[in-house]
């Protein structure tokens, strides 16, 4: 084997080695505030016990327009509970760590339009998640939302 190819062959290896390291498996790797796609919202991802859940923490319009008056679960099909508000309202609950950078079993709370979806989450890496909500178990009857992590 020439030279040329031995070393491209050593760099193909370092560079396969290293983002197997960047995204090694770490169940705690959602930990942390994320960012919502549209920008508007950041969820606080924190353990408890052996899963994990999601409250809001900063909304960029916390009130409604024109007043002090903060925003409230109006949509929840509860009647009991539109009026509590949405921030540090749970959204994220239950997720299991799968494995293989995956949380899965959880549920996702949307206060928009006040139904909850199944919910998994796959680290893309170190800085964003992509989670999927879905309906009737069936992970293909669902939307993805990449979130961003807050430094």
């Amino acid at each position: 084997m020439n030279a040329f190819r031995l070393t491209t062959l050593l760099l193909l290896a370092c560079f396969s080695l290293s983002s197997f390291a960047a995204r090694a498996d770490d169940p705690d790797a959602i930990v942390g505030k994320w960012l919502s796609s549209k920008k508007r919202n950041q969820v606080q991802i924190y353990k408890q016990g052996n899963k994990y859940f999601g409250k809001l923490v900063w909304m960029l319009e916390p009130t409604y327009p024109g007043t002090n008056k903060p925003k409230v679960d109006k949509e929840n099909p509860d009647e009991k509970l539109r009026n509590r508000p949405l921030m540090q309202l749970e959204l994220v609950t239950n997720l299991v760590y799968k494995g293989n950078n995956t949380w899965g079993d959880g549920e996702i709370y949307n206060p928009e339009d006040g139904k909850t979806y199944n919910c998994e989450v796959f680290l893309k890496d170190a800085n964003s998640i992509d989670l999927r909500g879905y309906i009737m178990g069936l992970s293909f009857l669902g939307k993805s939302k990449t979130w961003t992590r807050v430094k």
